[in-house]
């Protein structure tokens, strides 16, 4: 199968930037220093290769998350960083889980729902969930109280991955984690949990880093500087072109929108063009060259996560142009809660 035989819009992985990004990430992170987030990318083929680079532990965002890892063969060790208060589902698989808790209600929650592990989830500044690391020791005595092993505390500075001054992104970074180390002398535990793909060179005082986006990429985390490829784009085709009028510039019109790509991060940019604006299925732009009815563009998402959880299926692809080759296609089985 080649290009031209999908349908649009269609998600893209450049497998060789692909294959680069695992292995560029497996050697600066190896092996447990790198608890890989699969909320990224929502699909266990891509997670298998992950596993296959040496990482055996996961991060997961959602109970579905944890329980397609485990049905898929994955759940040595998976970490859902994220609160629920209802773990049932969790408490059933046949795989490794720790939950992440905040509070008693989560607390009572991983009891209630069969779960016996726990991560401590410190707020280290991203105004999201955690504890007041201050408060961080008297919870973890709560939770061994109730019979829980509590295996460490995370805690997501979440709010420094795209700070443009790398600098400050590490200056930053560092008075973060003083707030989860503190947390964690009085925590206990072996897990120091943190960081992510805009930090994963800077923090060094996690025991490991919970990176999804290195794999698959987008423009807003290259725009920080970061040395992974873009491997993620969607297929999209021209289905109307308007030709200049007077002072009017030209534009083109592709079938792919706002229920494509995810655009809390800006819009999405197409290599030699000016994007004007996204509608629901439609995106307008100017393009540097003229394009034809018909023709075929690769969009660059701005934001990997939520575009990736918009779509069935990721291509594999080798190749730029309009006849390359689609090596493979896999589910974004993930999906949902």
């Amino acid at each position: 199968m080649n290009l031209r035989e999908l349908t649009t819009p269609a998600l893209l992985v450049d497998v060789d930037a692909l294959e680069a990004n695992l292995a560029d990430m497996a050697a600066a992170l190896p092996g447990d220093r790198l608890r890989p987030h699969v909320k990224a990318h929502k699909t266990t083929a891509l997670a298998a290769r992950q596993a296959a680079a040496g990482h055996a532990g996961f991060t997961c965002a959602t109970v579905r998350e944890v329980e397609g890892m485990a049905a898929a063969g994955l759940g040595e060790d998976l970490l859902l960083a994220n609160e629920v208060l209802d773990a049932r589902r969790l408490g059933v698989l046949d795989a490794r889980v720790t939950l992440a808790v905040d509070s008693p209600e989560t607390l009572r929650a991983a009891v209630d729902g069969g779960v016996r592990e726990v991560l401590i989830d410190v707020n280290v500044g991203l105004p999201r969930c955690g504890i007041a690391p201050s408060r961080a020791g008297a919870l973890a005595d709560r939770a061994r109280a109730a019979g829980l092993t509590v295996r460490g505390v995370m805690g997501y500075e979440g709010h420094l991955m795209m700070l443009g001054d790398v600098a400050e992104r590490a200056r930053l970074t560092q008075e973060c984690m003083e707030r989860l180390l503190a947390a964690h002398a009085e925590v206990g535990g072996e897990i120091v949990s943190g960081g992510g793909t805009g930090t994963y060179a800077l923090n060094t005082w996690v025991t490991e880093v919970q990176a999804g986006s290195y794999a698959l990429m987008d423009t807003a985390y290259t725009a920080a500087g970061l040395p992974f490829r873009q491997a993620l784009t969607v297929l999209a085709t021209v289905i109307s072109v308007t030709a200049p009028s007077g002072e009017m510039p030209g534009w083109a019109v592709a079938d792919v929108g706002l229920k494509a790509l995810g655009m809390d991060h800006g819009n999405p940019t197409v290599p030699g063009a000016q994007v004007w604006f996204c509608s629901d299925e439609h995106l307008t732009f100017a393009p540097d060259a003229p394009l034809a009815v018909g023709d075929r563009i690769r969009v660059l998402p701005a934001h990997v996560d939520p575009t990736v959880a918009l779509h069935e299926r990721m291509h594999l692809v080798r190749g730029d142009g309009p006849d390359a080759e689609v090596l493979d296609s896999w589910p974004v089985d993930l999906r949902g809660w």
